[in-house]
């Protein structure tokens, strides 16, 4: 008997010592009777880690339910597609070489001739029921372009969801549907959560509803879009996630699980969330009128370097840089002029240029907002009147190339010209010169043929002689910035002489 337990023991040991590290901690007990006392106990630090690490079952019971699977269907002309795919040379290719996912059609199946429109499943997403009366809140993504949205409840219940409306730039979309007494969550307060925090995702991912994942918060505030700040997490969330909660362990949602950070499709440890607080305020919107109403300025706006904070005098590198001014716009009425840094709006620093879409778009139209602005190297305030915001316009000017074999004129490389009266008029500029030709270090700072100087070490240039003598007067050895306009912007671009 004695040997029996010894083998017994030592089968333990080695079937332990087989298995990978990850798994010693819960198959090494198995070889107990070999060990001493001090060994076999787990550390105390150990044991109340494991005791500290939350249950997340109970507050998965309580919200659950008011999670669903939203899924959308668009309804196509079988007609206009067959037509489509015949005018398209490729499209045998693609039949026969890259079939389409999906269980295959019955031969007895009908082929949509002549009849109505096909109803083609466009996706899975996910939502969740934030009133009683069935209000849901999902992401614009899920249910843009969709014909028709059924949402699915974790007791298998269906209805079909009236779209209230839908707001791309933060992605947020309110969905309705005709039921009472449903369950419901509550928001929290995304500004309290904390870096390291726990928190967890319900959601549909590929489909699979009612799935839970867990992780912390990685990081607040993350940039990835223009009105955003969204919150990082490690979160596992996965096609299917999108529109679903982010939960604080008591329940409250702080987010919506919208993007992942990805180069294979899947999950990679990064996923963001769109902060409770900001679809907060999209939703009100979408509820009371169907759409979202933004405050606008009329300004083009870039981040402001460390380099340009320190050229233009400033004391750090805040604030939103003024690229250009629409013509007609509130901030052209206002005063602003390209090159200027706005540094407050209402009295709140800008901090990263983000900072003021964020706040001009939360502004009512017609209201008057302060702007603390910086201009060459002086403190001025302003007052702009907020219009509506209109839908994006995007500007495109095309700059000539540099003049091949032309010598430059000066250490930055740089060959210039005087603007005429009549092209100072048409810019309405009161100053600055023309790059003619670039070579040397403004070419490498990405300085282009076609560019206007307007300013340089913020000094402003008013013709071709005053640029000449303040490029005369400049320290050799120190980096140069320069107030460049290409098109309709401005930018300030750091030149390095000696590089």
């Amino acid at each position: 008997m004695e040997q029996t337990h010894f083998l017994e023991s030592r089968r333990s040991i080695i079937s332990c010592l087989a298995r990978p590290l990850a798994a010693l901690v819960l198959t090494c007990s198995l070889a107990a009777p070999l060990l001493s006392h001090a060994q076999a106990s787990p550390p105390a630090a150990l044991s109340a880690t494991v005791r500290g690490l939350p249950d997340f079952a109970d507050l998965v019971e309580k919200v659950g339910p008011a999670v669903v699977n939203i899924r959308t269907i668009e309804k196509r002309d079988p007609n206009a597609a067959a037509r489509s795919e015949a005018e398209d040379p490729m499209a045998e290719f693609f039949r026969r070489f890259m079939p389409r996912p999906g269980p295959m059609p019955s031969p007895n199946a009908p082929r949509g001739r002549g009849g109505g429109p096909d109803e083609v499943p466009r996706g899975v997403g996910s939502g969740f029921i934030i009133t009683a009366d069935g209000y849901v809140l999902t992401n614009h993504h899920v249910v843009n372009g969709a014909d028709e949205i059924i949402v699915t409840m974790t007791d298998r219940r269906e209805f079909k969801a009236r779209l209230i409306g839908s707001d791309e730039r933060t992605d947020v979309a309110l969905l309705k549907v005709e039921a009472s007494g449903l369950p419901r969550l509550s928001f929290g307060d995304s500004n309290k959560l904390r870096v390291g925090e726990w928190v967890v995702a319900i959601g549909s991912p590929f489909g699979l509803d009612s799935t839970v994942t867990a992780g912390i918060v990685s990081a607040k505030g993350r940039e990835t879009g223009e009105y955003l700040p969204f919150i990082q997490t490690d979160v596992a969330v996965n096609p299917g996630n999108s529109g679903g909660p982010l939960l604080n362990l008591r329940g409250e949602v702080v987010g919506i699980n919208s993007m992942i950070y990805s180069r294979t499709g899947g999950f990679m440890g990064i996923s963001f969330a769109i902060p409770i607080d900001e679809a907060q305020r999209v939703y009100e919107q979408l509820r009371s009128s169907g759409r979202v109403i933004r405050g606008r300025m009329g300004v083009g706006i870039a981040e402001v370097s460390k380099e340009v904070a320190e050229a233009l005098g400033l004391p750090k590198a805040a604030g939103a840089l003024v690229r250009n001014v629409e013509r007609g716009s509130p901030a052209e009425r206002a005063g602003l002029e390209a090159g200027d840094i706005i540094l407050r709006y209402e009295g709140k620093p800008i901090e990263r240029s983000s900072d003021l879409p964020r706040l001009v778009g939360g502004t009512k139209p017609g209201t008057k907002a302060s702007l603390g602005i910086w201009r060459k190297g002086v403190p001025k305030d302003l007052v702009v009147v907020v219009s509506e915001a209109e839908p994006d316009r995007t500007a495109r000017a095309a700059a000539p190339r540099s003049t091949p074999g032309a010598a430059p004129s000066n250490f930055l490389g740089l060959v210039v010209s005087e603007l005429s009266d009549e092209r100072r008029n048409q810019l309405r500029l009161r100053g600055g010169v023309q790059v003619d030709a670039v070579d040397g270090p403004a070419a490498r700072a990405g300085v282009q043929a076609g560019d206007l100087i307007l300013s340089i070490n913020n000094q402003e240039i008013a013709n071709l002689a005053q640029f000449n003598d303040v490029v005369a007067k400049l320290d050799r050895t120190r980096a140069v910035v320069a107030l460049v306009r290409r098109g309709d912007s401005a930018q300030y671009v750091p030149i390095r002489p000696g590089r």
